[in-house]
């Protein structure tokens, strides 16, 4: 029998919609400048920037209902809407036209960000780690099965105590799901209880000034998914 040292954490999870299993999370991977108006608003031009890849780690997630502390050293705490892709197989240089079979199924998520972080980094031209990676930045819903479908467009949006701050629709995307796994399956091999989070829209905050600060109720929701709700700690 292994001895640890001291005990290990026990498995993170996911809720599955419909069921009493959970889904495993092996990794989460995300997707920046996804939607051209989100470029756009980040200062970019999506006619020649496409979308890059950073990651999470496993136990950022947070499920909904549960409450998300203010993160430390920042002052600008930003919201994203996003569609999650789970992935029920994994593999190496998945083609698009076979990377839907390796889906498991869909969830709506929160690409909770460090702004101000961000910014300092990008200006350094540091990586995005303590921007995107801190703890607790990744709420995610309970999975929908793909057997509800897969979703190549469909609503979503995202309000902040009610008031509507971020709205598109997924065939918006940039790149859709079978390009995404396809490419990051070139540069990763993927694996079962993987997670993606696949980019967001417009509205993040940077044009109003809408930071989110302790009190804040975050509602998320994609159609043909469900909803994520999470207050802010």
């Amino acid at each position: 029998m292994t001895s640890y040292v001291f005990p290990p954490r026990p498995p993170v999870s996911v809720a599955i919609e419909g069921t009493s299993d959970r889904f495993p999370v092996h990794r989460i991977y995300c997707v920046g400048r996804n939607y051209a108006d989100h470029v756009r608003e980040m200062g970019g031009d999506p006619r020649r920037e496409a979308p890059i890849f950073f990651s999470k780690p496993a136990d950022a997630v947070v499920e909904s209902g549960a409450p998300v502390p203010y993160p430390q050293r920042s002052k600008d705490f930003h919201h994203e809407i996003e569609l999650v892709v789970a992935l029920g197989r994994g593999g190496r240089d998945i083609s698009a036209d076979r990377a839907l079979e390796h889906v498991f199924g869909y969830a709506a998520g929160n690409d909770l960000t460090r702004r101000d972080l961000q910014h300092a980094a990008k200006q350094r031209g540091e990586p995005w780690d303590v921007a995107k990676g801190f703890d607790r930045s990744a709420p995610v819903a309970a999975i929908r099965p793909v057997s509800h479908g897969h979703l190549t467009q469909g609503r979503i949006w995202l309000k902040v105590n009610g008031t509507l701050r971020q709205e598109s629709d997924l065939e918006h995307m940039l790149w859709k799901v079978p390009q995404i796994i396809a490419e990051l399956s070139a540069l990763f091999e993927l694996r079962p209880g993987d997670l993606i989070f696949t980019g967001t829209p417009a509205g993040v905050g940077l044009a109003r000034k809408e930071f989110l600060k302790a009190g804040d109720v975050v509602k998320v929701w994609v159609e043909g998914v469900g909803t994520l709700v999470n207050p802010m700690a």
